[in-house]
């Protein structure tokens, strides 16, 4: 029996117990408990991180100052900048743990909606397929189709939550970060391109991890 399988077995067993409750899309259902199930695992480095945050933020005043100082000197500017750090236990790609330890959950999800041994590509949510992506919807019916509208509920829902995370990830960006690092607080609209080509299921991961993650943030904000 292949690991696919295997997990297949395991999703399966899940949505048996959310079928009372969700009906045809309990498997959907599934997939969106198992992400929380692995957000809530991930906690702890979570809270580890808004903490580095929050300490580099008071840190804001002493990296004016370095630049300041050192305007025309960039390899000064970033030695100074680690000694800073050194001294304070403080990094500037603090809470990327987290993201980074999801990159296997979202791997082996989409192989699970993209292998028949998996035995769920028939699932569906609200009779699309979640295995089916959003080219098919666009073929069968196009994007006001049964399918479309599917997808384009969720694209609104990672929209609405990438919005979100945007704007306080810019209010809270920090002064470090330059150049293409400036752009990391748009990495969230990311998500809208990948849930375009990735199964429903995946699409249905991603907008589970960034809702999570935005109220996580507020609440512990």
């Amino acid at each position: 029996m292949s690991v696919l399988t295997t997990l297949g077995e395991l999703l399966a067993r899940l949505a048996d117990l959310l079928t009372p409750l969700f009906g045809a899309s309990a498997t959907a259902a599934a997939v969106v408990a198992c992400t929380m199930g692995v957000r809530l695992a991930l906690h702890p480095l979570a809270r580890a991180g808004i903490r580095g945050e929050k300490a580099r933020a008071a840190l804001a005043p002493r990296i004016a100052e370095i630049r300041r100082r050192h305007p025309d000197d960039p390899a000064r500017q970033q030695r100074a900048l680690q000694r800073l750090h050194a001294e304070t236990g403080t990094s500037p790609l603090a809470g990327c743990l987290p993201v980074l330890l999801q990159i296997p959950v979202f791997l082996v999800l989409f192989q699970l909606f993209t292998r028949p041994e998996s035995g769920l590509l028939d699932e569906a949510l609200l009779g699309t397929p979640l295995g089916s992506r959003w080219v098919h919807a666009l073929s069968d019916g196009g994007p006001l189709g049964p399918h479309g509208l599917v997808f384009l509920a969720l694209f609104a829902v990672i929209g609405a939550v990438a919005t979100i995370s945007w704007l306080r990830a810019r209010r809270a960006a920090s002064p470090e970060l330059t150049g293409p690092l400036r752009l990391l607080p748009l990495l969230s609209f990311g998500s809208l391109v990948t849930a375009a080509v990735v199964p429903l299921a995946a699409g249905l991961y991603l907008a589970t991890t960034l809702a999570w993650t935005v109220t996580e943030r507020a609440l512990l904000a």
